[in-house]
């Protein structure tokens, strides 16, 4: 059971009067503010609004509530690096909540309980093109499906899902989950068509009756550097190692493996290798530590699996069963220099993760389209390029690189889309001031312990590819949606209706709110310091009449 003390600090302007005399000098007011949580989704999900029907058990209505912004609940409770909970303001009090669990879990009861997505808009009689079955991809079908829009998406590859197919490892992201929820969005109305590579956009546009057409086919080319490496068979780029791996033709690595850079993909392959019987898998990185690109938990991830650093180090050279590294040094900018030491490892095979780039060759014929280096595309606010009706998202656009990121991409784009579509202005979406931890009057304690998701044993990971992570059990998602502060918005707990001293809060029913009846309201306040969540505030007479 929660326990509580609270801190009757009042949490009011105190240079106001208090207005407890015959005329009242301010009056209180109920506020929707953002939650840090709901600020930092990269998808935009109304994280609070979904976890609020969570936490009263509606969890059909939770992951309705959740897939209007993001159809792959599951996928991103298991990939997405939850800024969300990085921003959380519980973490200041005892410790975040673990959403993405909350989010996996909706997501997998979809599969359990057979839910399907709720019917679409009517026609608008409009098609569009998507070129790539990646996160981005999917989401802007997706969406414009929910808008009205007939969609069909254009996949290179065997299978949809692009980077969550084949750059993600199966021991993170299990293939039987992401196949389900692809096909959920198909039985909502998407079409995808594999094996399918689009050569001339402009011809297929005009030949299928599109009109209008959204690129996104990620980042999949692997970024050239030049190493001298006297066997050449015994490199591999990181991209390409986990494609062969999902594609069931995994290279014979050896026992020494070493990877090539420090960033996510570079644990991916480094914990593949593992995986895939080398007995040594060494990361070696031109920067120290402090410049890892990798996400803290996933190097502790692969740490806990046998992974060994070596840092401030650059590969030099490549030879048959060894490679020269030099020995560098951070200098007082921050960039790595060359010491001239050199020394000499044991590598039965050397992988490459130094970053991708996208192949958007094929978009040659449309000059008035522009890249950065890298072959990224260049995009306006919109996510449209400079040839009208042609959008792009995802990871071949200006942008830092995520799944969650790329979601978001395509949902925008999708806004944007049919807006053009309609030859309208895309309805903008009102900002709230943010709420932070310092604004809300908790609690002094609550006994609210984290729910924890069991991992699979180091030793157990080893022998195959099942999933590290496991998901949490409807009482522990109950539990962990209902440590949720509700932070900025009211969630009825009905502190300020019992602390009125005049009766002047009047409840209008569940999910309803309350009302101020202003003839009895004495401006005391006390229901405001009351407010655990900051969903009310004290305004002056004077801001209300004006107003």
């Amino acid at each position: 059971m929660t326990v509580f003390a609270r801190d009757m600090t009042p949490r009011v302007d105190l240079t106001l009067p208090h207005g407890t005399g015959p005329v009242r000098s301010q009056r209180p007011i109920y506020v929707d503010l953002l939650p840090p949580c709901n600020a930092a989704c990269p998808a935009g999900e109304d994280i609070q609004g979904w976890l609020g029907l969570a936490q009263a058990g509606k969890f059909k209505a939770a992951w309705e509530a959740l897939i209007a912004d993001n159809p792959m609940p599951a996928i991103h409770g298991r990939v997405c690096y939850h800024p969300c909970e990085t921003s959380c303001n519980r973490k200041d009090l005892d410790s975040e909540v673990s959403i993405h669990a909350v989010e996996r879990f909706l997501g997998d009861q979809a599969s359990l309980q057979g839910w399907s997505i709720p019917k679409a808009a009517a026609s608008s009689g409009k098609r569009i093109l998507v070129v790539g079955a990646g996160p981005s991809g999917l989401s802007a079908a997706y969406h414009l499906t929910r808008l009205g829009h007939q969609v069909e998406i254009r996949e290179a590859g065997p299978l949809p899902g692009g980077m969550l197919h084949f750059g993600i490892p199966a021991y993170r992201l299990p293939r039987a989950d992401l196949m389900r929820e692809i096909a959920r969005i198909e039985a909502f109305g998407v079409k995808i068509v594999l094996n399918h590579k689009v050569e001339d956009l402009l011809a297929e546009q005009a030949s299928g009756g599109f009109d209008a057409a959204f690129i996104a086919i990620g980042a999949q080319k692997a970024h050239h550097v030049e190493i001298p490496a006297r066997d050449a068979a015994r490199v591999y780029s990181a991209v390409g190692l986990l494609h062969q791996v999902e594609a069931g033709t995994a290279p014979q690595l050896g026992r020494r493996v070493v990877v090539y850079g420090a960033g996510n993909s570079a644990m991916d392959a480094a914990r593949t290798a593992k995986r895939l019987g080398a007995e040594e898998a060494l990361v070696v990185f031109i920067m120290d530590k402090s410049r890892m690109e990798a996400r803290a938990f996933e190097a502790q991830e692969a740490v806990d699996e046998g992974v060994t650093f070596k840092w401030l180090s650059a590969i030099k050279d490549i030879g048959a069963d060894t490679m020269v590294v030099e020995r560098m040094r951070m200098d007082e900018a921050g960039h790595p220099q060359p010491t001239g030491e050199f020394e000499t490892l044991k590598a039965d095979s050397v992988v490459l993760a130094l970053g991708q780039e996208a192949e958007s060759g094929f978009l040659g014929n449309i000059p008035e389209i522009t890249y950065l280096p890298g072959g990224i595309v260049v995009v306006d606010a919109s996510m449209m390029t400079g040839r009208p009706g042609i959008f792009a998202g995802g990871d071949m656009v200006p942008s830092q690189r995520s799944v969650t990121i790329a979601t978001g991409h395509g949902k925008k784009a999708a806004r944007h889309i049919d807006a053009w579509l309609r030859d309208v202005k895309p309805a903008q979406v009102e900002k709230h001031p943010g709420i932070t931890y310092a604004g809300l009057n908790l609690p002094i304690y609550a006994d609210a312990a984290p729910s924890r998701q069991s991992e699979l044993s180091p030793s157990a990971r080893k022998t195959g590819f099942d999933e590290v992570l496991a998901g949490l059990s409807e009482a522990e998602a109950l539990h962990e949606a209902k440590r949720c502060l509700s932070c900025g918005n009211c969630f009825e707990c009905d502190n300020c209706f019992a602390a009125c001293p005049e009766d002047a809060i009047i409840k209008l029913g569940p999910t309803k709110g309350y009302e101020i009846n202003l003839e009895t309201c004495t401006g005391c306040s006390v229901c405001v310091e009351q407010c655990p969540c900051h969903a009310m505030e004290m305004v002056p007479e004077q801001m209300m009449v004006q107003a």
